[in-house]
């Protein structure tokens, strides 16, 4: 009677954990996306779409070969003779339409911009989401794109937000880091710290300590990768170039924390800009006069 309690109780815990990790591991990796349409109605309302100026820019929309075998979707703004040049990353859930909200500051400033689709977002395939273990890959892409196309005489920045700020920073010091600049606002420092605040906040009781490592079983058995590889605080060192780190002091999602930490862990060139207002990746839209500045003042002293 005892065994058959036993092993009654391992196969409770087993259906349990396996439910969990399932449930898990497709709220990371199929995370619900939003829709292009809202994105533009979002954006042309908050004033970072202007309709008809959006629609009279000189670009070309292209698809460059990802590494894992699908198009990527990005858009060639292209104004100026001048060799200078942004690529845009944005964060989880948006689309490269939600990039043009800080493209239009560098556009501003004489710069050609590029916007692309990350991967399982907008028009670029891909089936998970990985933010930054597959999609570092599919940034170095669209980097050799643009000096292919424009040639190896260029200024070249990346611009990253959320999730795409992480990319920027796997990027820079996983692969081949051939920009000039970077910008990263509010990105997570390492994947598995974000994922165990934010399953505390919604769980409250359960032991995210016991749980995250259920999670990344699923998430490495259903996607190929896990939460240790994706780690910013863990390469950031590793980035010679000037980067210039945003957040917002009032973010809840990603804890302003973060930023710091991998603020203090780079060395060389650097500044640091933490906007008073704001949630989560509104420092630009909250904050927009200082936001500026924090540019204009990096710009001038890293990169004209």
């Amino acid at each position: 009677m005892k065994k058959k309690s036993f092993f009654a109780g391992l196969a409770v815990i087993g259906a349990v954990a396996t439910a969990f990790g399932t449930y898990f591991s497709e709220r990371v990796i199929h995370i619900k996306k939003k829709d292009e349409k809202e994105i533009i109605d979002r954006d042309a309302n908050l004033n970072h779409i202007h309709p008809v100026t959006f629609e009279n820019l000189p670009k070309k929309e292209v698809w460059i070969p990802s590494p894992h075998g699908y198009k990527i979707s990005a858009l060639l703004i292209k104004p100026y003779e001048a060799k200078q040049y942004v690529i845009f990353s944005h964060g989880v859930t948006e689309s490269k339409i939600s990039s043009m909200k800080y493209a239009n500051l560098f556009l501003d400033r004489g710069f050609n911009v590029v916007i692309y689709d990350q991967r399982r977002h907008g028009k670029t395939g891909g089936n998970t989401t990985s933010y930054g273990y597959y999609e570092k890959f599919d940034l170095k892409a669209v980097v050799d794109w643009v000096y292919e196309q424009e040639g190896d005489n260029i200024t070249l920045g990346i611009h990253g937000e959320s999730m795409g700020a992480a990319t920027t920073l796997l990027y820079a010091g996983e692969l081949d880091n051939r920009a000039d600049f970077y910008v990263v606002d509010c990105p997570f420092s390492d994947l598995e710290e974000l994922l165990s605040y934010q399953l505390k906040c919604e769980t409250k009781i359960l032991p995210a300590k016991l749980l995250l490592p259920i999670g990344d079983l699923f998430i490495k058995l259903r996607a190929k990768y896990s939460y240790k590889d994706v780690s910013p605080i863990s390469v950031v060192d590793r980035i010679e170039q000037p980067i210039l780190f945003i957040h917002s002091e009032k973010d809840d999602y990603i804890l302003p924390y973060m930023t710091k930490d991998l603020y203090d862990r780079k060395k060389g060139k650097k500044m640091l800009f933490m906007a008073k207002n704001g949630a989560h990746a509104q420092s630009l839209n909250e904050n927009r006069t200082e936001y500026e500045e924090a540019i204009d003042t990096f710009i001038q002293k890293y990169v004209d």
